[in-house]
């Protein structure tokens, strides 16, 4: 991923056909027809997570897509982290497939091999004991990416023009065009729209306060989680792959390296509840794993402390409950976009969603709205 080509290519995807029947009509990404109107449109996308990169993936073969990623890397919480010779997915752990769409839009990477089916052996724990046990081989498909979750947005941010490192701190409109700036306030380019996909906290720090739904946004409130890594240098004996965790601290562990395509190397990956992490954000992060460490030894009834390697990650936006209502945000007056997960439900598929939803309502309107021309 390289800073956006001085010239834009227009890509073609094979055999993919989505239908639109809120907007009346179908549309095939090898029939740019419908939109020839978004050919000159420039579009800032701020953030590589799966809402941003699926937007991008829609527009692209009708605007000139800059998406810019304040992280080293795409995926956002789909993320995964090497720590030699230990992979651990420390953010999304699995995902499953409700909407036609998103089904359709995940189909070529089942294919390639770049998602596959977790078929783990999953238990529920309550009180440290195992209360229920399901094989997910024999229920409906439970996804992941290959050979990590970060794999997925690999794949999408492909062909696209991805600025990593940059971190959006200002936007202004100026002569009807939106400016960019970064955090050493230096310019990033001028554009005709521009899209935010990043956690709604961080959006009210960056998007004017003019906009007509920047009330809406501030009624948002994500929630916190921690990640805790473990790796060890033999097979743990446990009875499991996935497990829930009801009434402590902790609310999910899984053995990492049992899903499909990973490293050998045995790694366990355990989630804090949300209302523990938001009590504990801030608090030392030695001290962190030790609790959770411990915590976790308690309710699979093993020592864990022999692990080689402990780490932990805090996620500061990491969950919402689920809600009801717009699946995202959109102002053709001043050519600007709001999306992400958080408006429907901290999932995988509630970030495509959005993406999805956002990106084919703005092709609509910059198709047969007044400001379509451009």
């Amino acid at each position: 991923m390289v800073n956006r080509p001085k010239t834009f290519q227009k890509r073609r995807y094979q055999s993919k056909i989505f239908s639109y029947p809120q907007f009346g009509y179908a549309y095939s990404y090898d029939q740019p027809y419908y939109f020839r109107n978004l050919c000159l449109t420039n579009i800032a996308i701020i953030g590589a997570g799966l809402s941003g990169l699926t937007a991008a993936k829609i527009l692209n073969d009708y605007a000139n897509i800059t998406i810019f990623e304040k992280s080293r890397g795409v995926s956002g919480r789909m993320s995964t982290r090497l720590s030699e010779p230990y992979s651990f997915d420390h953010g999304a752990q699995y995902f499953k497939v409700r909407s036609e769409e998103f089904k359709e839009f995940i189909t070529p990477m089942i294919f390639e091999g770049i998602i596959k089916p977790w078929d783990a052996r999953f238990v529920e724990f309550k009180n440290s004991k195992i209360t229920q046990r399901q094989k997910w081989a024999q229920s409906e498909p439970h996804y992941v990416g290959v050979p990590g979750m970060n794999s997925i947005a690999k794949e999408l941010a492909k062909d696209l023009s991805v600025c990593l490192n940059v971190c959006v701190k200002k936007i202004k409109k100026k002569n009807d065009r939106w400016q960019l700036k970064d955090d050493q306030d230096k310019p990033l380019g001028e554009y005709d729209w521009v899209i935010s996909t990043i956690p709604p906290e961080q959006a009210l720090k960056v998007l004017p306060e003019s906009i007509p739904f920047i009330k809406k946004i501030s009624d948002f409130k994500m929630k916190s989680c921690f990640s805790l890594m473990l790796g060890f240098e033999k097979i743990l004996p446990l009875e499991f792959d996935a497990a829930v965790v009801h009434g402590e601290d902790i609310s999910w562990i899984s053995v990492d390296n049992s899903k499909p395509g990973r490293n050998e190397k045995y790694s366990l990956l355990v989630h804090s509840t949300n209302q523990w992490s938001d009590e504990h954000f801030e608090d030392n992060h030695e001290h962190l794993i030790e609790l959770l460490r411990n915590q976790t030894s308690k309710v699979i009834n093993y020592d864990l402390s022999i692990a080689k390697h402990q780490a932990i990650h805090g996620w500061r936006f990491a969950n919402i409950e689920k809600r009801r209502g717009e699946t995202h945000y959109l102002d053709i007056n001043q050519n600007i976009a709001v999306c992400g997960d958080w408006f429907i439900q901290g999932r995988v598929e509630a970030a495509f969603i959005s993406g999805f939803e956002m990106a084919t309502s703005l092709l609509n309107l910059l198709n047969l709205g007044e400001k379509g021309d451009k």
